[in-house]
Order: structure tokens, then C-alpha cells, then sequence
């Protein structure tokens, strides 16, 4: 039996990425997915769009549809999830990922790109959370997934790129601090109520195809790189078992569970948590 065999998962950011490596690998556990993004690609069904994602994802029978919506706009998302139910059923996965960053010093980032990365980041998640929470909670079961990041902690000192790199994280970051944070208080709520919040953010960069400057700092600096395939077999152990409350980090996570990482299709086993980023092949392109 498929991990998430009957299982339907609402993904946002999904065209590329981590929310698409997560659609992959859930798709391959038999879950049937709603992928959202903000737009449809402007050249159609193309790799890299929200169409390119849906009919690469349904060509093995897995039912998959496509949802437009500006996460970062209060009406817009006020009924995606109900919008995800409507085309799949029940939702048994909310999986936010989608987030941005309008970089800045932190003396000089200004309110309008502060309150733009709260909506996104942190607003949005909970909202969707909230929606998705009243029939999950009638079932007695469910799966929501934060993707956080490792920028919700100020890196030390000597910094590894730049004194203004490691600055300029510093609002994005505290969106994700305060997701973590949500996620933690949300989790104990719902505790005993077979439904399970937790938080997942990457060990490290995470290798995306197309993503030129983020392979160059992983070959420079092989241990702060990680393919996607780590990030998504973490996310499908967080979305189909009863870890609760969990701000985890993908290897890490892995490690503790003595957990394989599977290619994005399922077929093969690539290594364990400590599996070293590949940077001559492109990952996360099953």
C-alpha cells in the first residue's frame, strides 16, 4: 500500500521547486494533489509553469488540478482551500510552502515590504491552516506542513558569504521564526485530535534546477547544498505519520527516523540522510 494511497494534498508554490519535488513525491504515495501558485506561465504547459507541473504530475493517473491565487492577498486566499476540496475531495495534507523575501538591511527595510513578507509567509499559512483545520478535525485526521527556513536564526559569526548577506535575512527570517512559533502553539492545540502540525525547513541551500548563483555556493561549498529529493522524503514523513510539533530540519529528521531518501518517483533509494549533493546531475527531475 502507497503511503498517501486515497490521501488528497493542497501544495502552494507548487510549479518548481520544493512544493513541486513535494507534489512529486507525494503523487508517487498515491495522493491525488492541488498545486497552487500565483500565475499560469505565460508560454502554456511548459517545465517551470503551474500547466507544465499539472501535466507532468497527472500523467500517471494521479488526479491533479491546478489553483491561481496571490497568497500574499487576504480575499484572494479566503477560499483556496474550499476551492481544493471542491476538485478532490476531503483535504488530508496542507503542505505551505510558497513564501518570499524582499531583502534589506534591517535598519532599512521599509513597512510596506515587511507587511508584503508577513502576508506570505506567516499570514497565509495560518489562514489556510485555519480553513483547512474544521474538516480535518471532524475526520480526526490530518497533515499540515509548514516549510520554514534555516534563515529564522542569525547565522554566527564569521559569516560564510558577507556581514550584508547574512543582515539582509534578517525580516525574512523573522516571518519564519514567527511561523515556527504559530506552528508550535497550533500543534499543541490540536494534540489528540489525530491531526498533526509541524514545521520543515531545509538543512541547507537546496539545489533547484535552473538555479545557477545556488549551484555555484555549492561548489564552493559542498556542505551547505542538498538536493531536493532530501527535502521532499521529509516532507512525506511529516505528512503521513504522527510526529507532532516537530520544528525539524530535513536531514536531521531523517537521520532520527533511519529514514531512506527515495527518488521524487518513489523507484529507487538514493542514499540515507547524509546523502551528498550531486551537483553534475539535475535533481528533482523525475
Amino acid at each position: 500500500m502507497k503511503q498517501l494511497q486515497g490521501k488528497s494534498a493542497l501544495i502552494t508554490g507548487a510549479s518548481r521547486g520544493i512544493g513541486l519535488a513535494i507534489a512529486k513525491r507525494f503523487v508517487a504515495e498515491g495522493a491525488n494533489v492541488a498545486l497552487c501558485a500565483s500565475r499560469l506561465g505565460a508560454h502554456g504547459k511548459l517545465p517551470g509553469t503551474l500547466e507544465g507541473a499539472v501535466e507532468e504530475l497527472s500523467a500517471g493517473g494521479a488526479k491533479v488540478v491546478a489553483l491561481v491565487c496571490d497568497l500574499s492577498d487576504p480575499e484572494a486566499r479566503a477560499d483556496l482551500v474550499a476551492r481544493a476540496e471542491q476538485a478532490l475531495g476531503p483535504l488530508s495534507i496542507l503542505v505551505n510552502n510558497a513564501a518570499g523575501a524582499k531583502m534589506g538591511l534591517p535598519s532599512k527595510v521599509t513597512a510596506a515590504q515587511r507587511t508584503w513578507m508577513y502576508e506570505l509567509n506567516l499570514n497565509a499559512p495560518i489562514d489556510l491552516a485555519q480553513q483547512a483545520l474544521a474538516g480535518m478535525r471532524a475526520r480526526g485526521e490530518g497533515w499540515i506542513l509548514n516549510i520554514s527556513s534555516s534563515t529564522c536564526e542569525q547565522p554566527q559569526v564569521p559569516y560564510r558569504d558577507s556581514a550584508m548577506a547574512a543582515h539582509a535575512i534578517a525580516a525574512y527570517g523573522a516571518t519564519k521564526a514567527a511561523l515556527n512559533r504559530y506552528t508550535l502553539g497550533l500543534a499543541h492545540e490540536v494534540a489528540g485530535e489525530g491531526v498533526y502540525v509541524n514545521t520543515l525547513a531545509p538543512e541547507s541551500i537546496v539545489l533547484t534546477p535552473g538555479a545557477a548563483h545556488v549551484r555555484d555556493i555549492a561548489e564552493r561549498n559542498p556542505d551547505m547544498a542538498e538536493p531536493l529529493e532530501v527535502m521532499a522524503e521529509a516532507a512525506l514523513q511529516l505528512c503521513s505519520g504522527q510526529l507532532l510539533g516537530q520544528v525539524a530540519y530535513s536531514r536531521r529528521l531523517l537521520h532520527s527516523l533511519g529514514a531512506k531518501v527515495y527518488s521524487l518517483d518513489g523507484q529507487r533509494v538514493l542514499g540515507d540522510a547524509f546523502l551528498a549533493a550531486q551537483l553534475d546531475e539535475q535533481t528533482g527531475g523525475e
